[in-house]
């Protein structure tokens, strides 16, 4: 049987991974990357063609995702791949 901090580290892989690819899926994205800073606790996730969408756009798709989200960040940013 798995320890118990390998099957949390497997939940918490498996939901940033479906979070990047519904966020890559809803921004019609080809490309899509993520990057944990831990020590800040920030989400970077860069996406390709970001730069299409205005800030309020942007704001518009990823907040229905991300308040489904239930990950500890402090803060989530978007960038252009």
């Amino acid at each position: 049987m798995s320890a118990p901090e390998e099957i949390d580290y497997d939940a918490y892989e498996h939901d940033l991974e479906v979070l990047i690819k519904t966020i890559k899926e809803s921004f019609e994205s080809s490309e899509a990357e993520y990057h944990i800073d831990e020590m800040n606790e920030i989400l970077y996730i860069k996406l390709e063609g970001l730069e299409d969408y205005s800030q309020n756009e942007i704001v518009e798709i990823a907040s229905p995702i991300l308040d489904e989200l239930d990950m500890d960040f402090e803060e989530i940013i978007f960038l252009p791949f």
